[in-house]
């Protein structure tokens, strides 16, 4: 299959982060777009801003004409989430259109240029997002392919300049381990900052997933580097160069780190000298470390260190990674999107790291009941780093009640000064008596329509 044989693309859950990407490359490169939807969303008002006409409504007749009376010339792009008794999932594959997960059509683009992998169970979208932005900020031609809105660009996509040469055009894509997206990669040079157990209603165990990301860098091209969190077992399942990071040990390492006015701030060591006097907008010590993985995948693409510099200096991180929502000298609001224990763990200590003086309240709303279920007690333990914690209830996206599974089972075990649960709806209320100077919010569900309320909450106190 070859994408010029298609004249309209239609997606079956166009509001997804990655999908809306998609959409928006094949908008910019000339294709007729349409989408459906469950939910409307500030990403599918933007998409129709964009002229892409999207429907909210499971109705095969709001398909365009165009494209139900030319299924030979139409391509469908459809997310797993949507189920396989959707009317118009139904519709389209009983009607002969040719349909694609998203994962394969994302990898038939990239197979077209040359591709830099960021794959990893945590730290892939900022470290995704870091790579293009040094290499867009360096003037280096690139397209990419991200998990999350970026702040500098205000998207998820970026375009490439048009070239004569596709593969002269280096191509940044976050390597979703979910659903094994990532298996339709097969890049130049990738990155993996961590392969913790995830995604168990997919996998069903870690070993799964371990499996999983062998065969990723397996595919790596074998004259292309590998660029591993330190501690990884993946060196032997990969032909290509592998080179080793983290914070302080490896081929690539922070030297020197330290905070200054309330950023972190150090060198970067790497085999041919040291990039000194990193200034990072977006703090945490896991930021630092995912800004040691992209400058090395720069360094091998030939970036200078001064452009690497001032690129991560001008680096503003993506929407809910580490998200200054408030911050005066009265009052700090903070919202990540962390969803594992050790995500959770991280942002946590950054955050207490660079606020020593205040005492930290935590509202975290969990993600899955599988994934309750299966961390109860990490996300226990990493949450008893703040010292007061606030616990909603499970957000259950694309998952029906597991008995027996509820934040109570994280709540049971928190050891902080003090903890509580609430709603979400009693959250505001909550937060005014608690009269916080250092909030944060965590969570990859919906926690973040909450942020405005709690902003003007912490103003008002």
């Amino acid at each position: 299959m070859t994408l010029d044989q298609f004249k309209y693309i239609y997606f079956l859950g166009i509001g997804g982060i990655g999908m809306s990407a998609l959409a928006r490359w094949f908008r910019v490169n000339g294709y007729e777009v349409a989408g459906y939807d469950k939910t409307p969303t500030a990403l599918t008002s933007a998409l129709q801003t964009e002229g892409i006409s999207i429907h909210f409504l499971e109705d095969v007749e709001q398909i365009p004409v165009a494209f139900r009376q030319n299924p030979a010339e139409t391509l469908v792009i459809y997310t797993p989430a949507v189920p396989k008794t959707h009317q118009e999932y139904v519709y389209l594959t009983e009607s002969g259109f040719t349909l694609q997960k998203r994962s394969q059509v994302l990898g038939l683009l990239a197979g077209q240029m040359k591709t830099i992998g960021v794959a990893g169970t945590h730290g892939k979208t900022t470290t995704s997002s870091m790579v293009a932005h040094i290499l867009r900020h360096s003037g280096v031609n690139c397209a990419a392919f991200l998990g999350g809105i970026t702040n500098n660009y205000g998207t998820n996509f970026l375009l490439n300049e048009p070239a004569d040469d596709l593969r002269s055009v280096v191509c940044v894509v976050e390597a979703d381990e979910f659903d094994r997206s990532f298996l339709t990669l097969f890049p130049h040079l990738a990155i993996v900052t961590s392969t913790d157990a995830d995604h168990l209603d997919i996998y069903g165990a870690h070993e799964a997933v371990l499996e999983s990301f062998g065969l990723f860098v397996s595919q790596i091209e074998p004259d292309g580097t590998l660029f591993m969190k330190k501690g990884l077992s993946l060196a032997g399942k990969t032909k290509a160069t592998v080179q080793e990071y983290s914070l302080q040990e490896g081929d690539y390492h922070s030297q020197n780190l330290r905070i200054e006015n309330a950023a972190f701030v150090f060198d970067l060591a790497h085999p041919n000298g040291t990039i000194t006097d990193i200034q990072l907008i977006v703090p945490g010590f896991h930021n630092v470390e995912n800004a040691v993985a992209a400058s090395a995948v720069a360094l091998k693409l030939g970036v200078s260190a001064d452009a690497i510099r001032a690129a991560l200096n001008t680096y503003q991180g993506v929407r809910r990674r580490f998200e200054y929502i408030l911050k005066t000298d009265q009052a700090v609001l903070i919202d990540d999107y962390a969803h594992h224990p050790a995500e959770v763990s991280a942002f946590l200590s950054s955050v207490k790291a660079l606020y020593p003086d205040r005492e930290l309240t935590a509202i975290f709303q969990p993600h899955l009941y599988s994934r309750t279920r299966d961390f109860a007690e990490g996300f226990a333990e990493s949450l008893s780093l703040a010292d007061h914690v606030i616990l909603l209830d499970i957000y259950p996206a694309r998952e029906l009640p597991i008995e027996g599974v509820s934040s109570e089972l994280i709540f049971s075990n928190i050891q902080a000064k003090s903890k509580r649960q609430s709603t979400k709806a009693e959250l505001v209320d909550v937060v005014r008596e608690m009269k916080s100077t250092l909030l944060v919010t965590i969570g990859a569900g919906d926690i973040d329509q909450m942020l405005p309320y709690l902003k003007e909450v912490l103003k008002d106190q």
